[in-house]
């Protein structure tokens, strides 16, 4: 797979079958000279304990490259083999993992949520030993950066306070340099990486959005989503939805998130307390609830149509979710469907419940909260599906990929590819890739091991 939009973006072919010398280069076979590759070390809290040494040593950077307009980007290099920090590991990836990276990495910029860029991906002919052989599997990922909170954890438990300033020097220099202009730098850098954070998990919780793995060394310091490994989008919605396998106390949970995001914040927060007096440190984590709420309101309002503040809306999305969970509706078919009143009536909603009555009374009180919004019911609708996706990728329909592409063929990843990209519309040529789940595809959980 070869991401012709992002290509473009970089000045690079847009198709890459005639020119060897790219797979060479990013491929790491062959190293062009403007190239200064680095291992990258990773540490972090891992389910709520520090680890000096997570991950399994396989990220390299291999070089940046400068787009268009200007913007420094990280090429990452994840599968390429074994570095310094690879410890036991082979340092390889799997065709699995490395196709629901590109994809899911790729249906996040479709839903305009921030999130690391997926290059392209590459096979192996190296067989790779996890539970099994499998094929390998190579990533190129993109991103202005891969500095994560586990870094300046890093940094703070080795004790290494010179080099955490000059960490923190650089990251406002190349992220934040508005912070500059503060009497706190540090300070108002951490400020803007809880903003950021918030804003980014406010959206994650909007559209149904499970990482699976919070770790520290997951969490992007510029408020990114990052490493995709045993991620889920909502089928049922299920407030309490685990996607990740290893996960045995639900510690990642779908709606545990907001709280996981305010721990990590608070892990940073002590690993700066070195450069940032205690109570800015504070009063930045005292905003994070507030600004979350306040971006996932306001999501959740454009998601509804409802873009005025009524006495009363809060007990209608409560009550929502409510029903959501309590008749275990699939999330996305539902808010989509929620879009079409314009050209469908109330019985295609209130058909998705088992407890239709219950339904009902809440699209009666919904249709008469949306008679108070001057937009009128077509120009309404036709915002609302311009935010509520179509198409999400569900973990059956990357299985499905996976299981052709294993075999060679490539063809569900390229016209799922296409379809998250533009998840909004209606493809209707693909109609079949928006239908509910089977039994067998909900609630998959997914391994960590890749």
């Amino acid at each position: 797979m070869w991401n012709s939009e992002l290509a473009e973006q970089f000045g690079l072919p847009l198709i890459p079958d005639n020119t060897p010398e790219l797979l060479s280069a990013f491929s790491g076979d062959n190293l062009p000279s403007v190239f200064s590759p680095l291992a990258m070390k990773y540490a972090g809290h891992q389910f709520g304990s520090y680890n000096p040494d997570l991950g399994d040593g396989r990220g390299l950077l291999l070089g940046e490259i400068i787009d268009k307009s200007g913007v420094s980007f990280d090429l990452h290099l994840k599968g390429a083999g074994r570095t310094p920090y690879s410890r036991t590991g082979d340092g390889r990836a799997v065709l699995r993992s490395t196709i629901r990276e590109y994809l899911c990495s790729e249906a996040m910029v479709g839903l305009n949520i921030p999130t690391t860029r997926a290059l392209g991906m590459m096979t192996s002919d190296t067989a790779v030993f996890r539970e099994g052989y499998e094929t390998g599997a190579l990533l190129i990922r993109a991103t202005e950066s891969h500095i994560r909170f586990g870094h300046f954890e890093h940094l703070f438990y080795s004790n290494l306070l010179a080099e955490q300033k000059l960490l923190a020097d650089k990251v406002i220099e190349w992220h934040f340099p508005d912070c500059l202009e503060s009497d706190s730098p540090y300070a108002a850098m951490f400020d803007e990486i809880v903003d950021r954070t918030a804003s980014m998990i406010a959206q994650w919780q909007a559209v149904g959005f499970a990482h699976g793995v919070m770790n520290t060394d997951n969490m992007s310091i510029i408020g990114q989503t990052f490493d995709y490994g045993p991620f889920g989008f909502l089928d049922d919605y299920e407030p309490s939805y685990i996607c990740n396998h290893s996960d045995y106390q639900g510690r990642y949970a779908f709606n545990q998130q907001p709280r996981i995001g305010l721990w990590n914040l608070s892990a940073l927060a002590h690993s700066l307390s070195p450069l940032i007096d205690k109570s800015d440190l504070e009063s930045s984590l005292a905003q994070y609830e507030a600004q979350l709420h306040g971006y996932f309101s306001q999501l959740m309002r454009d998601k509804l149509g409802l873009y005025s503040k009524q006495e009363g809306d809060s007990r209608l999305f409560e009550s929502m979710f409510e029903l959501l969970s309590q008749n275990a509706v699939d999330y996305t078919r539902f808010m989509r469907s929620l879009s079409y009143l314009d050209s469908k009536d109330k019985q295609t909603i209130v058909d998705l419940f088992v407890d239709r009555e219950a339904a009902t009374l809440w699209v009666d009180l919904y249709l008469t909260r949306c008679e108070l919004e001057e937009d009128g019911v077509e120009l309404r609708c036709e915002k609302m599906r311009s935010v509520n996706p179509k198409y999400i990728l569900r973990n059956y329909l990357a299985q499905q990929a996976i299981d052709k592409a294993q075999q060679g063929d490539f063809s569900e990843l390229e016209i799922l590819s296409l379809l998250l990209e533009k998840p909004f519309e209606e493809h209707t040529e693909f109609e079949q890739y928006a239908q509910l789940p089977p039994e067998w595809g909900k609630k998959m959980e997914i391994s960590c091991s890749s």
